[in-house]
C-alpha cells in the first residue's frame, strides 16, 4: 500500500471514529434500548393483533375462561426443546450422559440471582428422548456456569447426537407408527427434522442393517432440499432419497416386482403441508403483525391439493398424517372436511386420542365461518358474493348435511393449544385408506417390464381454487384410443430406451419430458458387479462374499471413480425404474473415498468418515 492510500485510508478511520462519537450513536448511549425500541434502530415488535384476537374469538378455538392464558402464552418466548437422535442404543447412551452427568450439575444452580430450572423430559414423547428447558440461548452462552453444558450441547449437536426440534414438531412421526418395512414419503420435507426421526424409526431394530423399508423425502425448494442432504448425512442411512418436486403433482413411482413393473404405494405418508404459521407466533414474532386471513385463504387450495395427492399415493390400509403450524380451521378442518368428501368413503379419519398418553390436546372444530381480511363473515358459501369467488371457495366451509358431518369425525382431529403444555401451536390429523380414491377404482394396467404411458401434459390434481378437476389418475385409467395397453406401454418403453441411456444410469429427467429447477444434479451409476474396481476394494477390506456390491453406486457416468455410495436394494430397485421420473437430489451413505496414495496398497479406496455411520 502505497503512502497516499495509507493517508486516505487514516483519514477515512477518524471520520468514522468522529461519526460514532456524535450523540445519539451507540458509544453516546443512543443506541441504549428504551420502551420504544432501539433508538435510531428498529422498532420493538408489538405483540398485539385485533383482527388475530377477533376472528379466534369468534370461532372459539380456545375453552371458555382460557383466552387470557391462550394470549400470555403466546407472548412468552417458545422454551428450548431438544430431542436425543440417532438409533436407539446410541440414544440411550446420550440420554444417560445427559441425566447423569449435565443435569445433575443444574441443579441449586443460580444465574444471575435466579435458580436454573432443571430440563424435563416431555411427558409424551417415548423412552424420555425429548426434553424442555427456559433456559434461553442468551443464558447457556454467557453464563460461566454452564460452559461446559453448553459446548456438550454444541458438539451433540454438530455430531447430530441431538437435534434442535420444537416439541410439536415432533407429534406427526409419532402418530404416523412409522415400522422398518415400511415404505414412507415425507411429501413436504425440509428442513428435515421430521424427516430424521423417520429415518431413526425405520432403524429401531438395530440388528437389521438395512430395513425393507426406506424414506422418500420432498421438498419444492431446491435450496431446502440441501438442509434435507444435511440431516439425512448425520444419521448415515442407507435407506434415504431426496427429491425436488411439487408435492401437489409429485410424480407416481413404480417398482419391480418378480419382473412386472408395479405402482408404488406407500405404507405411510407425512403431509406436513405449507401453511399461514400463526401457530409459530412464539418464535416467530413477525407473524404478529403480518397475520391476516388471507393468508389461510390463499393457501387453502394448495393445502387440499397436496392432501389429495398423498392420499392418490397411499396405499389400502395404509396411514398418512396431515399436519400445519397453523390453529385456522380453513387450513386445518376445511383441508380434511373437503378431502373426506371427495373420497367418498375410501378415506376416514383415525382416533388417535389414546396413542400419546400425557399430550394435551383439543378435538377438531366441526363448526367454523370464513372471513375476509377485512373483517366480514360468512357462514355459508351461498352467501359469498360472486365478486370474492376466486378468494372464497366452498370447499372452505363445512358440510351443510349434518349426517355426513357427524360420519367425518372431525373430533377426531387434534389442535394443540399454546398454553396448555408450553409449546408452539399445532394442528394434526390421521387419516387411514379403506380403499381405492372414487376416480382411482381401476389400477394402471401395467404388464410385464414396462413402463407406465404418460401423455404429454400433467393436469392438476384439483382446481387451484378448491374446485373439482381432472386427476392424473384418470388420465392413468384412460386408455389410448385404438391403441391396446400393451401396445401403448411398449411404445412409450422404446422412446424412453431411444437415446444414450446407458445401463445402471439413473439420472435426472430430460429437461423436454420435465422442467428442472435449481443446480443440475449428477447421475446416478449403479457400479457393474464384474467392474474391475471391486476386486481390489474386495481384497482389501476382507468384505463377506455376501456383501451387496450390486447396491453401490458413483455420480459420475464417465471418468475416474471418486465416491462410492451405498443404497438398500429397495432404493436402488425405486432409481432404476424411475430415472425419467423424478429429480434425485441424494441417496443413500457415502462408504468409500478415492484415494491415490493408497494404490501403492492394491487400493485405491479408503473409508469415507461421516460424521455419524450405520453401525454407530
Amino acid at each position: 500500500m502505497g503512502r497516499r492510500a495509507r493517508a486516505r485510508r487514516l483519514q477515512q478511520q477518524q471520520q468514522q471514529q468522529q461519526q460514532r462519537r456524535r450523540p445519539g450513536s451507540a458509544e453516546d448511549g443512543g443506541g441504549q434500548r428504551s420502551g420504544a425500541g432501539w433508538e435510531g434502530g428498529y422498532p420493538e415488535i408489538v405483540k398485539e393483533n385485533k383482527l388475530f384476537e377477533r376472528y379466534y374469538r369468534e370461532l372459539g378455538i380456545v375453552p371458555d375462561g382460557e383466552w387470557d392464558q391462550f394470549m400470555e402464552a403466546l407472548r412468552e418466548p417458545l422454551p428450548a426443546t431438544l430431542r436425543i437422535t440417532g438409533y436407539k442404543s446410541h440414544a440411550k447412551e446420550i440420554l444417560h450422559c445427559l441425566k447423569n452427568k449435565y443435569f445433575k450439575e443444574l441443579e441449586d444452580l443460580e444465574v444471575d440471582g435466579q435458580k436454573v430450572e432443571v430440563p424435563q423430559p416431555l411427558s409424551w414423547y417415548p423412552e424420555e428422548l425429548a426434553w424442555h428447558t427456559n433456559l434461553s440461548r442468551k443464558i447457556l452462552r454467557k453464563s460461566p456456569q454452564l460452559e461446559k453444558f453448553h459446548q456438550f450441547l454444541v458438539s451433540e449437536t454438530e455430531s447430530g447426537n441431538i437435534s434442535r426440534q420444537e416439541a410439536v414438531s415432533m407429534i406427526p412421526p409419532l402418530l404416523l407408527d412409522a415400522q422398518p418395512h415400511h415404505k414412507i414419503l415425507d411429501m413436504c420435507a425440509a428442513p428435515g427434522s421430521k424427516t430424521a426421526q423417520l429415518i431413526e424409526m425405520l432403524h429401531a431394530d438395530m440388528k437389521v442393517p438395512f430395513p425393507e423399508g426406506f424414506v422418500i423425502a420432498n421438498d419444492v425448494d431446491n435450496k431446502r432440499c440441501y438442509l434435507l442432504v444435511h440431516q439425512a448425512k448425520r444419521l448415515g442411512s442407507p435407506c434415504i432419497m431426496v427429491v425436488n418436486h411439487d408435492a401437489a403433482c409429485i410424480p407416481r413411482l413404480h417398482m419391480d416386482v418378480n419382473g412386472r413393473k408395479e405402482v408404488l404405494f406407500y405404507d405411510r405418508i407425512l403431509c406436513d403441508v405449507p401453511c399461514s404459521g400463526d401457530g409459530t407466533m412464539r418464535k416467530n414474532i413477525d407473524v404478529w403483525k403480518k397475520w391476516s386471513t388471507l393468508n389461510s385463504l390463499q393457501l387453502h387450495g394448495l393445502q387440499l391439493r397436496i392432501a389429495t395427492r398423498g392420499a392418490e399415493q397411499l396405499v389400502e390400509g395404509g396411514r398418512m398424517v396431515y399436519s400445519t403450524c397453523s390453529l385456522n380451521p380453513i387450513e386445518d378442518e376445511a383441508v380434511i372436511a373437503s378431502l373426506l368428501d371427495k373420497s367418498e368413503g375410501a378415506l376416514e379419519l383415525a382416533d388417535v386420542s389414546s396413542e400419546l398418553p400425557g399430550l394435551k390436546w383439543m378435538p377438531g372444530l366441526t363448526q367454523w365461518k370464513v372471513m375476509t381480511k377485512d373483517g366480514q363473515w360468512f357462514t355459508v358459501w351461498e352467501d359469498v358474493p360472486h365478486s370474492r369467488h376466486t378468494q372464497i371457495r366452498p370447499t372452505m366451509f363445512p358440510p351443510k348435511d349434518p349426517e355426513k358431518l357427524q360420519a367425518m369425525h372431525l373430533e377426531r382431529c387434534l389442535r394443540i393449544l399454546p398454553h396448555h403444555q408450553n409449546t408452539g401451536g399445532f394442528f394434526v390429523a390421521v387419516l387411514v385408506k379403506k380403499s381405492s380414491m372414487p376416480w382411482n377404482k381401476r389400477p394402471p394396467k401395467l404388464q410385464g417390464a414396462s413402463a407406465e404411458p404418460r401423455g404429454p401434459v400433467q393436469p392438476s390434481l384439483t382446481d387451484p381454487t378448491g374446485g373439482s378437476a381432472s386427476h392424473p389418475s384418470e388420465l392413468e385409467r384412460q386408455p389410448a384410443t385404438g391403441i391396446g395397453d400393451t401396445e401403448t406401454i411398449e411404445r412409450t418403453e422404446n422412446l424412453e430406451n431411444n437415446g444414450n441411456k446407458k445401463d445402471g444410469v439413473c439420472g435426472p429427467p430430460p429437461s423436454k419430458k420435465m422442467k428442472l429447477f435449481g443446480f443440475k444434479e449428477d447421475p446416478f451409476v449403479f457400479i457393474p458387479e464384474d467392474d474391475p474396481l471391486l476386486p481390489p476394494i474386495q481384497k482389501f477390506y476382507a468384505l463377506d462374499p455376501s456383501f451387496p456390491k450390486m447396491n453401490l453406486l458413483t455420480r459420475t457416468a464417465e471418468g475416474k471413480k471418486r465416491q462410492l455410495y451405498m443404497v438398500s436394494k429397495e432404493l436402488r430397485n425405486v432409481l432404476l425404474n424411475n430415472s425419467e421420473r423424478m429429480k434425485v437430489i441424494n441417496t443413500g451413505i457415502k462408504v468409500w473415498c478415492r484415494n491415490n496414495s493408497g494404490e501403492e496398497f492394491d487400493c485405491a479406496f479408503r473409508l469415507a468418515q461421516e460424521p455419524r455411520v450405520a453401525s454407530s
